[in-house]
């Protein structure tokens, strides 16, 4: 018996060298210049801090960071809503429904966003006397309102896909183990598939939302004063390069909340999994 211990413990190979390799020394080069890069901001701002800055600009600060948690937080809801409909349509065995559905998320997740909202901000206005005729017209006249009708649509697209490649994950065994159990169809979508589903739709979720606040800052060009817009007035009013840089630290620690608060929902919906 002791032979054999031994004869493991002989034949276990060496752990691996950790070498300088050319890899290895790139990524500390990399990182060396990300801290470096961090303490010159840092440095700069407390240099260049300005009391009669804040007190003049941060309150538009503050409302431009609402106006972009009310526009993305209204576009994900519309884009969910409108995601389930496009979803069925693309797991549907009509080539009709499959083919539109397909069609819709091609075209929306193959173009730009800024293209899609000036498609909506500037075209739209070609159609008045018949938006106008139907009531529209006070809907789309307003700048906020397109960014809204741009960003459900185009988030629609992949959150349809999301939602479809999640479904798709759950194994057919569970569709067939509900079935003979005598579960109706809608009773298996909802009881059985879904809550599978989300779970591995939950981080592409939240790269989705984390993508349309970063892709808010675009509404700024259609005279929304969102966050990027408040900045590019607050700029062209004091020439102050820190007004950016401000707003970059405001959407960096909106993003790095979402990150972890999407972490900490994974964490607790499949601790059942966690051995």
């Amino acid at each position: 018996m002791s032979l054999a211990t031994d004869t493991l413990k002989v034949d276990r190979p060496p752990p691996p060298a950790r070498g300088w390799s050319r890899q290895r020394i790139l990524g500390h080069v990399l990182v060396g210049l990300w801290i470096a890069l961090g303490i010159g901001m840092v440095v700069y701002l407390v240099a260049a801090w300005n009391p009669e800055f804040f007190q003049k600009y941060a309150p538009g600060y503050i409302s431009g960071l609402g106006i972009t948690l009310l526009l993305v937080a209204i576009s994900i809801v519309l884009g969910a809503i409108l995601s389930v409909p496009i979803a069925y349509a693309r797991m549907s065995k009509n080539p009709i429904l499959s083919g539109f559905a397909y069609a819709y998320v091609y075209f929306f997740r193959g173009t730009p966003l800024l293209a899609q909202t000036f498609l909506v901000y500037y075209g739209v206005g070609s159609f008045r006397p018949e938006l106008e005729m139907i009531g529209l017209w006070g809907f789309f006249r307003e700048a906020f309102n397109c960014a809204i009708f741009a960003f459900s649509l185009n988030t629609a697209a992949y959150q349809a896909e999301i939602l479809r490649g999640a479904i798709e994950s759950v194994p057919r065994g569970q569709w067939e183990g509900a079935a003979s159990l005598g579960l109706h169809k809608l009773q298996t979508m909802w009881k059985i598939i879904l809550p599978q589903a989300l779970i591995v739709a939950l981080r592409p979720y939240g790269n989705e939302i984390i993508l349309m606040i970063k892709g808010s800052a675009i509404v700024a060009i259609i005279t929304v004063y969102d966050l990027m817009g408040i900045t590019r007035l607050t700029y062209a009013r004091t020439f102050d390069f820190q007004s950016y840089i401000w707003a970059a630290i405001i959407y960096l620690i909106i993003v790095e909340t979402l990150r972890h608060g999407v972490e900490w929902i994974e964490r607790r919906i499949t601790i059942h999994l966690h051995r």
